[in-house]
């Protein structure tokens, strides 16, 4: 129990007056909100399963036609937080979106970033500021703040993609909110092939380009050959893994969250240490078991889970002879502009 003396202890008349004036004594609620040595996150470990989902998403395709809904939408909620707050993390939203053959999401665009990782399903496309993204299994899309985007659907299966926003935050800071749009005039994808090659750069000889995002579409099939490269290149290399860029500035994708692609070798355990900010970890390709703490998630592809900041995480392949592949996003660039970006040992 604090020491610090309790508000129940304080005479009526006393905190009476405080609030007439809008005042509120800190000394009551100073361990609740500085606890001492480490936070007490809020968002507990949690486990989506793909397979008890994917029907209740089917479902609400056939209950809600996309023009009533504009996003067709699950959210992931994290218990810790209450379902109704809709968020993973502190920082993190996930949501499972749904597109069926010859629907049309309409163009709008928000303050929040986001971004796109492809579950299953072929023939989608997003729009962003005009440049069409064709969006296979295992694509990361960025829809970044302030730019128009919308989806489509040319293909005759459903399409299911994974949102990652960081909508808690900027709700939380009061600056959230949407414009709609009209439907854009598409354009060829400019940048997506124009950075495939590591190491080197379109370099404009009489102008740089003012694109912030000059990338937005990473296809998973490069992707996924980086990480088998770097497997093969560094046979004793503990964690495989490639970090999401923005090609012109080396820096992470987006702003807030950073974006991963994880490879966990036939029957590999990797260790990672208690870092300050909130991990999720979705899988592409094979299965992972993830332990957070006392909870052991088993995850088949597609499912996803979350581990709050501060805690050790351990990730192991569930097969002795095949990879796995993970998609992980987390708060860290957010952490490290706040100066708040710890690892613990």
């Amino acid at each position: 129990m604090s020491d610090l003396g309790r508000l129940e202890d304080l005479p009526a008349d006393y905190v009476a007056a405080l609030r007439a004036q809008n005042l509120v004594p800190l000394w009551p609620s100073l361990r609740a909100v500085m606890p001492a040595g480490k936070p007490q996150p809020r968002t507990a470990p949690t486990r989506w399963s793909y397979a008890a989902l994917k029907p209740l998403l089917l479902r609400a395709g056939e209950l809600t036609p996309i023009e009533k809904a504009e996003r067709r939408v699950l959210v992931l909620a994290n218990p810790g937080h209450t379902l109704e707050k809709m968020q993973a993390s502190s920082a993190i939203y996930l949501g499972m979106q749904l597109l069926l053959p010859g629907e049309w999401a309409p163009s709008h665009r928000h303050t929040p970033n986001a971004v796109r990782m492809v579950v299953e399903g072929e023939g989608a496309w997003t729009t962003v500021e005009g440049e069409k993204c064709p969006m296979g299994r295992g694509d990361l899309i960025l829809t970044p703040t302030g730019l128009w985007h919308e989806h489509g659907h040319d293909g005759d299966q459903p399409v299911v993609w994974l949102d990652v926003l960081d909508l808690p935050l900027v709700h939380y800071l009061e600056a959230s909110y949407h414009v709609n749009g009209q439907r854009q005039a598409q354009l060829a994808m400019r940048g997506d092939r124009a950075f495939v090659r590591a190491g080197v750069a379109p370099t404009p000889v009489f102008e740089r380009t003012r694109k912030a995002y000059p990338l937005l579409r990473y296809p998973w099939a490069d992707t996924k050959a980086a990480l088998q490269s770097l497997a093969v290149d560094q046979p004793d290399l503990e964690c495989v893994m490639v970090t999401y860029l923005n090609p012109e500035t080396g820096g992470d994708a987006e702003n807030i969250l950073g974006f991963y692609a994880l490879m966990l070798r036939p029957g590999q355990t990797l260790s990672l240490p208690a870092r300050s900010p909130a991990s999720v970890f979705h899988v592409i390709e094979g299965g992972a078991e993830v332990q957070v703490m006392t909870d052991r998630f088993a995850l088949a592809e597609a499912d996803t889970c979350c581990a709050p900041g501060y805690t050790p995480i351990t990730l192991r392949n569930r097969s002795a002879t095949a990879p796995a592949f993970v998609f992980a996003a987390d708060e860290a660039p957010l952490h490290r502009k706040l100066g708040l970006y710890e690892v613990r040992a």
